[in-house]
């Protein structure tokens, strides 16, 4: 341990190195700044921290966050909701985006991940079980398979594919092709050969 720096002020450098994409230096200047700031901010962010896995669970219908009081996500009961067209994401904040363009009326089903071998994830440690389980029981008419277009959100929308099997259910995905503004030299492969199958007729 760093002899220069107080014992207490290295554990705060220390833990807030832990999350991801923080380094040594920005975890240094994150503990500076609370150090030299108002301690109720301080104190306010250390509440925050100790009520978080006192106060937010996990759905256990569709696996999104939920207050720890709810027994199942409020989009999952609302009746507005569509429950027989279901988006399938990766994680829980994906359901944020796709909430943000205010044009979805289904439900939803995180998987809690995408299979990685390299990162130890595979099926079973996925929601895929309990999704199969949800289409049987909600009837489920369409499946959208709104994992990203990374070889880990192809290989999971394949497996759940092919894990579906002959049920009735229209299996979908997001469009993708080109953001607005990229030159093609710029784009990656997976998002030219996107664009190239979603081509549209003029």
């Amino acid at each position: 341990m760093d002899k220069a720096i107080p014992k207490s002020l290295s554990a705060v450098i220390e833990a807030l190195s832990q999350l991801p994409g923080v380094g040594p230096r920005s975890a240094e200047r994150y503990a500076y700044y609370l150090l030299r700031g108002d301690p109720a901010k301080a104190q306010d962010i250390a509440e925050s921290l100790q009520a978080l896995h006192k106060n937010v669970k996990y759905c256990p219908e569709t696996f999104a966050l939920i207050e720890a009081d709810q027994k199942v996500s409020p989009l999952y009961e609302d009746p507005r909701r569509n429950k027989k067209i279901v988006a399938v994401v990766a994680n829980p904040f994906d359901i944020v985006a796709l909430e943000k363009t205010h044009s979805f009326s289904g439900t939803y089903h995180v998987l809690g991940g995408l299979i990685s071998p390299i990162d130890g994830i595979g099926p079973e440690q996925l929601h895929i079980t309990q999704l199969l389980k949800r289409i049987d029981r909600d009837k489920v008419k369409e499946l959208i398979l709104a994992t990203n277009a990374s070889v880990e959100g192809e290989s999971t929308a394949l497996l759940i594919t092919q894990q579906i099997g002959k049920r009735p259910v229209k299996l979908t995905r997001l469009a993708r092709g080109l953001p607005a503004g990229v030159d093609l030299e710029y784009a990656d492969q997976i998002t030219l050969l996107h664009a190239l199958e979603g081509r549209q007729t003029l």
